[in-house]
Parts: structure tokens; C-alpha cells; sequence
């Protein structure tokens, strides 16, 4: 029975992971909602018109096209998804730029913005990025002379050259006091991101900001970091009131000398400050069978110059050393010199001890003066509004996708938005492909509940309790012992009920017995 109940099993979860798959194995396009401010699958072909590449010319140079790098909507290399397309950074090295329209324009007022797209480096990425720009809403924005000084609100997506993986979220502020836009950038998260880089994977990518003045960074749904743009943002998005005068300079008889020599300590007139450090050992000796005479090092006898050696052109030849045959068994040869000894009588240089400087004055700091350029912008959330998004990329590797662009002020539509488009292509626990399967295959009902409700079945009838199972303070618990166990009330009438009929019974049957002709009775 339990044979065929693994086997059963088995059926079950083989007939759920084929209708699984096949439905998993269709991507379905999704239609993008109506509310967002752009929604791009890119799962038609060629690409939409409404994306414009960039025709920007380089400087000094007007006949030559700066973003010279295509753009290609196709399929990803893997094709786990037929159907599934995206847009892709296809020339390494070179520069590439597009961008899109957003209608209407996006304005920064009491919603939250909410932007996020997916990246997929299918070769890896050796050195550049694959942000994203929300640019700034302007009369005289033209996308075809999109370029990187175009103006921007926002700059978000990853970066990476070398071993550094950021995370990038810049956004320009407007300096009321300058007149000038200045980017600040948001603090890198301390997670470690090079996975997200080097695993061969699409990843999501999420910037929520909020009204409050705050922001979220999320990576395949899970929060990487999170700051305020008052607090969070290098620079501060908000100057400080004082700053250091520029034009303070220290003065000359400033002492910021923490401690000073003792002047009332003199140097002792035994110091010898000539004394050397190491002197000869005035107890060593010559060994006897030292030869001086001799040298330790002789040349070569046998050695000749080479036959193209030119005194003019090469000096005078020598001929290699070796060691001299003479002092082989002697302790040493060629003048003796005795080894050195620590000094007794060296001292040093003196020095007077230090003490605490009577006349310090600290570390000498430029006086703070009123900041000229301070302002105070208690919402930095209102930023410029955005006119369109773009990508402006420099990659040395190729064949970087970007998939599912949205940009919306709604977070629940944005949860939808993403459940339709990379929920649909993550793999689901076992459970939910349980129950997924049955939306096509109704009949799977049947199986599960067979499945399920026959162990429970055979649970029941092999472990229903007797008195073999049960708590050990009831009275039917029994327990296997040497000692003979009591009788319970309950058993003594049982016991005595089944004697009384067991008596009847055998005298009924001695009866019967007796009524009966017996078989040597007949025979005689």
C-alpha cells in the first residue's frame, strides 16, 4: 500500500511540473497601465518610434556622430521566455544614447515617484554603467541632441569599473543663492553588489522617493538602501550656515606647540656625544693559523678572455675569482680585523626632557564667518520636473539588456506592474506551482486530494490508540514488566462476567454432550 502511495506521489508531482512548466515556459505581455508615466516592454520589433537615438555631434569635430554605438530590440541570448524582449546595448566601446518622451510630465508634488527597470549584462561587465536619466522638462528639450550634458533631475541604475560596484542615485539641485544646478549623490549601501554584476542574470532595479524627503533603493525586491536627501546626500543638499574665512591667516607668534624642551635641564658635561655606537672587541684575538698574506679571493688560473673581446670596446678583461686553494684549512686569510662591540660609553645625542608648553595655545583654527551661499531648502523632494527618460551609456562590454521601464507616482500600481513582468518570469515555490497548475488542469484537484487524504486514512487506522498507545496515567496504558500488574475495578467485572459465561458455556456444551448417542454405544 505504501508502494503504491509513493507512486502515486510521484505521478502527482510529475503531471504538476509538466503543466508548470509549459505554462511557465509562454511569456505573456502585459499592457501597460494607463496611469504610469511610461511603461516599456520593448516586446514589439523594431523598435517603437517613440524612442529617439541621439544624433549629437562631437565637439569640434560637426560631420562625426558622438553615439555612434547601436540599439537593437531582440530576444536575450538565454531565450527561457520566447517572446521576451528587450533593448540592447550592442557595440563595445563606443557611445550610446536614446531616449523617449513621457506624457504628461512628470511633476514632483505630493506623490511618491517610484522608477525601476531591469539590467541583464549577459557577457558580464567589464568597466561602465547602465543607469537610467529621468530628464529635466525644459521647452527646448530635443531628444535628437541628447548628450551627456543634457540637463537632469535624476540619474539612477549601476555602475561599475574595475572592483568598484556602485549603485548610482544622483539627483541636481538648484542653488537659489548660485543660480546653479548641483548633482548630489547618494551614499553607497555597504552591501557587497558585485553579485548583481557577475552572476549572468537580469536584476530589478527599484528607486521609490518620497514627499517626506526620503528614498529607497531596492534590488530584485529586497532593500539595499535607504537615507533622507537632507541627511543622506554628498554634498548636503543644504550648505552649512558658517564656514571657515577664507582670508584668516594664522599669526606668526602663535604657539601651538603642545609640549616644549625643559629649559631648566642641562646637558651633563660627561656626555659624550661623539662616543660611536659599536667599537671593536678589545679581547678578541687573531686566530694562529690565520694567514694574511694570502688573499680569500684569487682569479680564475685557467680562465681566458673570450675570443671577440676588444679592449676598446669592452676595458680591460678580469678574470673571474674563486677561492683561494691556500686557505682552504686555514681559519681565514688576508687582513684580520677584530668584530664590534655594543659601545659602553655611548650615550647618543642629548636631548632635553619634554614638558607641557606653558605659553600653548592650541591648534590654530581659521575664525568661522556667515556662509554667503547658505540657503535652506526644507524640500528637496520638489525637484525639477521630468520632461522624458533616456539611457546615455559608455560600456566596454556589449549586449547589456535593459526590460519592463516604468515610472509612476502610484507604489501599489507599481507592485501590480511588477508581479505581471518579473514575477511571472521567477520560479514559484512548490505550493503555489501546485496551485497554479490547477487553473489549467482542474482534474489535478482530484490527485491532491487523493494524495493527501490517503495517508491521512492509513494514519488513522494503523494508530488508533488501544492499550498499547496511550498517556501513562490512564488505566488502560500498559506497560511490559516482571511484576504482575493489579486488577482494575473495570477489569475485575469484566474477568468475572466472562467466568460466569465461560461456566455456562462449558456446562451447556457437557449437556449437549450427553444427549448424544455415542458412536461404541451403537456399534454394540
Amino acid at each position: 500500500m505504501i508502494s503504491r502511495q509513493g507512486m502515486l506521489v510521484g505521478l502527482c508531482f510529475y503531471l504538476t511540473w509538466t503543466a508548470t512548466n509549459e505554462d511557465q515556459s509562454i511569456y505573456r505581455d502585459i499592457n501597460g497601465p494607463s496611469k504610469a508615466y511610461i511603461t516599456e516592454t520593448f516586446d514589439t520589433s523594431p523598435l517603437d518610434r517613440n524612442w529617439v537615438l541621439s544624433q549629437a555631434l562631437k565637439e569640434r569635430e560637426l560631420d562625426i556622430h558622438k553615439y555612434d554605438g547601436e540599439w537593437v530590440v531582440e530576444e536575450p541570448s538565454n531565450q527561457e521566455f520566447p517572446g521576451n524582449k528587450g533593448l540592447i546595448l550592442k557595440s563595445p566601446g563606443r557611445h550610446h544614447a536614446i531616449a523617449t518622451y513621457i506624457h504628461p510630465v512628470f511633476h514632483f508634488n505630493s506623490k511618491p515617484l517610484c522608477l525601476q527597470y531591469e539590467v541583464f549584462f549577459q557577457k558580464g561587465i567589464d568597466c561602465g554603467g547602465a543607469y537610467i536619466k529621468l530628464l529635466s522638462h525644459s521647452d527646448d528639450l530635443r531628444l535628437s541632441q541628447f548628450n551627456d550634458v543634457t540637463p537632469y533631475t535624476i540619474m539612477f541604475g549601476p555602475d561599475k569599473c574595475g572592483n568598484t560596484y556602485k549603485v548610482h542615485f544622483i539627483f541636481r539641485h538648484w542653488n537659489p543663492v548660485t543660480g546653479l544646478y548641483e548633482e548630489k549623490h547618494a551614499q553607497q549601501p555597504e552591501a557587497d553588489l558585485s553579485e548583481y554584476f557577475i552572476d549572468h542574470k537580469p536584476h530589478l532595479y527599484t528607486l521609490n522617493l518620497y514627499p517626506d524627503n526620503t528614498f529607497e533603493i531596492l534590488i530584485d525586491q529586497v532593500l539595499v538602501n535607504q537615507g533622507s536627501l537632507l541627511m543622506d546626500m554628498d554634498p548636503p543638499v543644504v550648505p552649512p550656515c558658517e564656514i571657515e574665512d577664507p582670508e584668516d591667516t594664522k599669526p606668526t607668534n602663535w604657539d601651538d606647540r603642545n609640549h616644549i624642551p625643559d629649559p631648566a635641564v642641562m646637558k651633563p658635561q660627561d656626555w659624550d656625544e661623539e662616543a660611536p655606537q659599536f667599537i671593536a672587541d678589545p679581547k678578541a684575538q687573531r686566530p694562529l693559523a690565520w694567514i694574511e698574506e694570502e688573499e680569500p679571493f684569487i682569479p680564475h688560473p685557467e680562465a681566458h678572455p673570450p675570443i671577440d673581446w676588444s679592449v676598446d670596446m669592452d676595458g680591460e678583461w678580469e678574470a673571474p675569482l674563486i677561492a683561494n686553494p691556500a686557505c682552504s684549512e686555514a681559519p681565514g686569510c688576508g687582513p684580520w680585523k677584530p668584530p664590534m662591540v655594543s659601545n659602553p660609553a655611548y650615550k647618543g645625542k642629548w636631548k632635553a626632557p619634554m614638558i607641557d608648553n606653558p605659553n600653548y595655545q592650541g591648534k590654530w583654527k581659521p575664525q568661522m564667518v556667515p556662509n554667503p551661499a547658505y540657503f535652506e531648502d526644507p524640500q528637496p523632494f520638489k525637484m525639477s520636473p521630468v520632461g522624458a527618460v533616456g539611457f546615455e551609456l559608455w560600456s566596454l562590454t556589449g549586449n547589456v539588456l535593459f526590460d519592463n521601464i516604468l515610472l509612476c507616482d502610484d507604489l501599489e500600481l507599481a507592485k501590480r506592474w511588477t508581479e505581471d513582468t518579473w514575477g511571472q518570469r521567477q520560479t514559484p515555490g512548490i505550493v503555489k506551482r501546485l496551485l497554479s497548475a490547477t487553473i489549467k488542469h482542474p482534474w489535478l484537484w482530484s490527485v491532491y486530494v487523493f494524495t493527501v487524504g490517503l495517508p491521512i486514512i492509513l494514519f488513522v487506522s494503523f494508530m488508533w490508540p488501544d492499550k498499547r498507545f496511550g498517556p501513562p496515567d490512564q488505566d488502560y496504558y500498559y506497560k511490559k514488566s516482571d511484576e504482575p500488574q493489579p486488577d482494575s475495578p473495570q477489569d475485575t467485572e469484566s474477568n468475572s462476567c466472562l467466568s460466569d459465561c465461560g461456566a455456562n458455556a462449558r456446562t451447556g456444551s457437557r449437556k449437549r454432550d450427553t444427549n448424544k448417542p455415542q458412536k461404541n454405544q451403537t456399534w454394540n
